[in-house]
């Protein structure tokens, strides 16, 4: 069964992506324009961010076959482009790595220069496409000719704008071509002139196509308590932690709660019992989780007994050992109040088993993943955790969470293309982390060299972490020790040694002579005793971690260092599934090894993506020793992308693994309250769940009590009408656009930047990437170039941005003769659910209202009403309350045209009123020199801020002031030429005695 399922995958894999690569190549070399030129070659009247003219070719090795086989056994050649574009272009083309899939392409037009491309008509005719080839990248070639390595650094800069890559070619194909060179046909290799690159999301097939072959060929493929779930047989729950036969009954729930009022809320069902008083119970807990059965007569007289059970959990507190004196010796703590389905999602990831949590919008799943990974490494630090996301995005909004907990950096480590996007200062790549334990290592044997110079020991000890463990062995752990068996009170005396000689006896006092002082407190001996406890610890913390670091001595290339830190040091490994399948066969051959897998956005995972971390190392004893595995999605939102509407439609492809789990009804953790949106705003989704409410902050913060600014609703669907008697519009095929909505959009957009709200608050989706150019075009011509505009923190197309929000969203549906695919419930979810403050939908009202899919969202969108209600005299921050009219009758904009005209008569008064503000300010004069600098801003948080808007100002202009002012700046201009006249003399002069 498993190797049929394997097979139906590859046969998906192999059309499915033909059929992409296809379309792929298709758009690139149309883009291009090949033309033939007046000397019979090709030229190119077009450009492609993903294609490039070649400007050289060459083969440059052909290996001999291996033994039994006819053709080469490696083939490479060198590939050299002229990147004469835009630097972000360039550089996602020197982002090319090691085994990203490339295609050579041949294409000998026929057609004059400036014959248009017919999308009706064949391509290949038109395009005069030849050859294609596949090739994979080895790396890209420096000014000597050699392959640029992956290394610790980043890559050198190379001059010029011509770029060489070394490929690898199929050695089939080039056998089968040479054959027909030698029969006398053409030689394909001397006549590529294009080079196409492809996205590395969409372009892991070769990955995907080998991990499949090597599975159909591998005797264990999941764990045993998987193996009938993904199968599809036997008791869907079998798999939940309640079902597994090695349960972990006593676990530190470590900074998960934030007090026992939290905790016994998180658990509503249980009662809770200790052994020490209620008042000494302070988190951090341990918690025991227990059933105790009870027996009850049904009836009186009835000598048969109903068993029942009662749950019941026994709370220790866990003291964590004093960690040292110093402020970064101390733990973070989580101060998120976790609601009780939250918690009930951390219990069961933190058990063996599955763990299924469906997350609709803003409901903490990125935090809920995040302590369930906190907690596994708090209470298994051997065991080793691998996440998966879907993109870099949530992989990297996952990662700087955890990065904010309390987990050893030096155990973290982050794989793939995203890394560079993490917004954080510290580097966790590979070799990111290996620059980390090397500067480390550095810091912790000055450390010891300072910990010797305080204890007077002679020699050179802080030279290696080797001599560092000698060190330590022989002088620091035997002053310890000594000094232990000196506070120990004598044999027969049951008094307690005195106080005071904690400190004086103290080994290390002048080590820790930099620490906040004083470091004993002397109030009594236990405690003093704690304290000195904590600071052999931090001594032992930093033997440890040199002792960790000692292979980074022995090992001395940074590729070395870097699989040694991937398979022995990081304890949490992030990636994405696309980098998972592409390093499957370099991990598996490293011996890569975790217990643990975490999942996010699951339900956007296909299928085959999902088994491929199962898969990331090999079964030890015919077993695989996968412990935990933790899925967290939402299939309400959108599912993989499925090109091929054949396999999408009939095949059920874009059904992920998370959904398939879901409908044979594997037990699910459903959070059920969201902390994102308004309630007005999460009305219009929380129908498509089973029991979504809110959680308390989103009715008392700040922000949501108050309206925004310049408008009357918080949500409204606003009409918008043909322009010119256009709606939709289509350029090519499926690049819906639609003008009228484009301008709507933007000008709302200023009129929002005029009142001052802040533009990365503010996000423009659309339904459609075509729409997406068009608002992006119109925005460059009216805003990016104005500093009182500028651009929004976002312009995207629904679909991709899934997984993220904003405050206010500006939402374009595009289409006025059908629906279109808007029809998928889960595209309207995930539409509805992006804004926080405020959500204002463009569109034909008249269409959409009608659509019996979309009926539970616009019936309460239509019951506002459907042209844009204004309240221009409002300026950001709001002050209005939630639910209060402004004070003045509100601006009801009638059509785009109306909009338009209104916000250019906005900006020019809001323009008037700067100009006058500004004016009124320079001519003050000042008293002191206090006023005329401000006062000194504290060194520690400087803001910087504009401190009156220009609505707040009426002030005419003083014209006597102005022409003060300009007869100044002409006396200024006039210095600064004779002084210019004045050097140019004396530079002149100096030429004159050189000559």
């Amino acid at each position: 069964m498993v190797l049929i399922a394997f097979m139906n995958w590859k046969i998906f894999i192999t059309i499915s992506c033909l059929d992409e690569i296809r379309q792929d190549i298709e758009d690139q070399v149309r883009r291009l324009k090949p033309w033939k030129s007046e000397d019979g070659g090709c030229y190119f009247g077009g450009w492609a961010r993903m294609a490039q003219p070649i400007m050289g070719f060459s083969v440059v090795e052909v290996a001999k076959p291996n033994i039994g086989e006819k053709q080469p056994s490696s083939v490479r050649a060198d590939v050299m482009v002229t990147l004469s574009v835009r630097r972000e272009v360039k550089k996602e083309w020197e982002a090319l790595r090691k085994h990203d899939v490339a295609f050579l392409v041949t294409v000998r037009p026929t057609r004059q220069i400036g014959t248009p491309f017919l999308l009706k008509e064949p391509f290949v005719p038109q395009a005069g496409l030849l050859y294609v080839r596949g090739c994979e990248i080895e790396g890209m070639l420096d000014t000597e000719g050699k392959v640029i390595e992956e290394g610790i650094g980043p890559p050198p800069e190379l001059p010029g704008a011509t770029r060489t890559w070394r490929v690898w070619l199929d050695g089939n194909q080039y056998q089968k071509d040479m054959e027909k060179v030698s029969q006398g046909g053409e030689d394909v290799y001397e006549t590529f002139n294009i080079l196409i690159r492809r996205k590395p999301k969409e372009n892991n097939f070769k990955a995907v196509l080998e991990t499949i072959r090597d599975l159909m060929n591998t005797e264990c493929v999941v764990p045993a308590w998987l193996h009938d779930i993904i199968l599809g047989y036997g008791d869907p729950a079998s798999a939940h932690y309640s079902k597994m036969p090695k349960q972990v009954a006593t676990m530190d729930w470590n900074d998960t709660f934030l007090n026992m009022e939290h905790l016994r809320s998180s658990f509503p069902h249980h009662e809770t019992s200790s052994a020490v008083d209620e008042s000494m119970l302070k988190p951090p807990f341990r918690l025991t989780f227990k059933e105790v059965k009870e027996s009850k007569k049904r009836k009186a007289g009835d000598k048969t007994e109903e068993a029942s059970a009662r749950k019941e959990i026994f709370v220790e507190p866990h003291v964590i050992p004093n960690r040292g004196p110093y402020l970064y010796n101390q733990p973070k703590k989580n101060a998120i109040a976790f609601t009780p389905t939250q918690i009930e999602a951390i219990r069961s990831g933190m058990q063996p088993g599955l763990t299924m949590v469906v997350g609709p919008p803003g409901t903490g799943k990125t935090d809920v993943a995040v302590q369930i990974i906190s907690n596994i490494y708090h209470n298994f630090p051997d065991q080793r955790t691998l996440i998966v996301t879907h993109s870099n995005q949530a992989l990297n909004q996952l990662f700087e969470k955890i990065i904010a907990l309390d987990i050893d950096e030096r155990h973290l480590l982050r794989l793939g293309h995203g890394e560079e996007a993490l917004e954080t200062e510290k580097d966790f790549s590979r070799y990111g982390r290996v620059n980390y334990v090397l500067a480390k290592r550095l810091e912790l044997l000055a450390e010891v060299a300072r910990l010797q110079e305080s204890l007077g020991v002679s020699g050179d000890v802080s030279y290696t972490c080797e001599t560092a463990g000698h060190f330590f062995l022989y002088q620091v752990l035997s002053r310890w020790e000594e000094y232990l068996s000196k506070l120990k009170a004598p044999p027969g005396e049951q008094d307690a040694p005195n106080v005071a000689l904690v400190q004086q006896m103290f080994p290390f006092s002048k080590f820790f002579e930099n620490a906040p002082q004083p470091v004993f407190k002397g109030e009594s001996f236990e405690e003093d005793m704690d304290i000195a406890e904590g600071c052999f610890r931090h001594l032992k913390k930093v033997f440890t971690q040199l002792e960790e670091f000692r292979a980074f001595e022995l090992l001395r290339s940074g590729l070395d260092r870097s699989k040694y830190l991937l398979v022995k040091e990081a304890k949490i490994i992030a990636m994405t599934c696309t980098h998972a399948a592409l390093k499957r066969r370099d991990l598996v051959q490293l011996g890569f090894k975790y217990d643990n897998i975490l999942m996010e956005e699951s339900a956007q995972i296909l299928e085959i993506e999902t088994f491929i971390p199962l898969l990331l190392q090999n079964p030890e004893d015919g077993y695989s020793h996968l412990k935990r595995w933790i899925m967290i999605g939402d299939h309400h939102q959108l599912p993989p992308v499925i090109k091929n509407m054949a396999f999408q439609k009939y095949s059920n492809m874009e059904q992920s693994l998370f959904t398939r789990f879901v409908r044979v009804g594997v037990p699910t953790v459903d959070l059920d309250a969201q902390g994102r949106a308004r309630p007005s705003i999460c009305n219009l989704y929380n129908w498509r769940y089973k029991k979504l409410g809110n959680l308390p902050h989103v009715t008392t913060w700040p922000e949501y009590r108050v309206a925004n600014p310049g408008f009357c609703h918080d949500i409204q669907l606003i009409n918008v009408d043909d322009f010119d008697g256009i709606g939709e519009s289509a350029p090519n095929p499926y690049f819906y656009q639609n003008l009228a909505e484009a301008e709507y959009v933007v000008a709302v957009f200023m009129y929002m930047r005029l009142l001052g709200y802040p533009a990365d608050k503010i996000s423009i989706l659309t339904t459609y990437n075509g729409q997406k150019h068009l608002i992006r075009d119109v925005l460059t011509q009216r805003c990016v170039n104005n500093p009182l505009i500028g651009h929004p923190h976002k312009v995207t197309t629904v679909d991709r941005y899934q997984g993220q929000q904003n405050d206010i969203i500006l939402l374009s549906l595009v289409k006025t003769r059908a629906v279109g695919h808007l029809r998928d419930v889960r595209r309207l979810v995930v539409a509805m659910s992006r804004a926080r403050l405020g959500l204002y939908v463009f569109a034909r009202v008249s269409l959409f209202q009608n659509c019996f899919e979309l009926t539970p969202a616009f019936r309460q969108l239509v019951q506002k009403p459907t042209k844009l209600w204004l309240a221009p005299n409002e300026v950001w921050p709001a002050t209005r309350k939630v639910g209060e009219q402004p004070e003045a009758s509100p601006l009801v904009i009638e059509d785009m045209p109306h909009m338009a005209t209104f916000v250019y008569e906005f900006y020019q008064a809001k323009l008037s009123a700067l100009e006058a503000s500004h004016k009124k300010s320079s001519e003050k004069p000042y008293e002191s020199k206090t006023d005329a600098v401000g006062e000194e801003p504290p060194h520690h948080h400087v803001v910087h801020r504009i401190s009156e808007h220009p609505a707040e100002s009426d002030s005419d202009e003083d014209e006597e002031g102005k022409e003060e002012k300009e007869k100044e700046k002409e006396k200024e201009e006039e210095k600064e030429k004779e002084k210019e006249k004045e050097e140019e003399k004396e530079k002149e002069k100096g030429d004159d005695k050189e000559n």
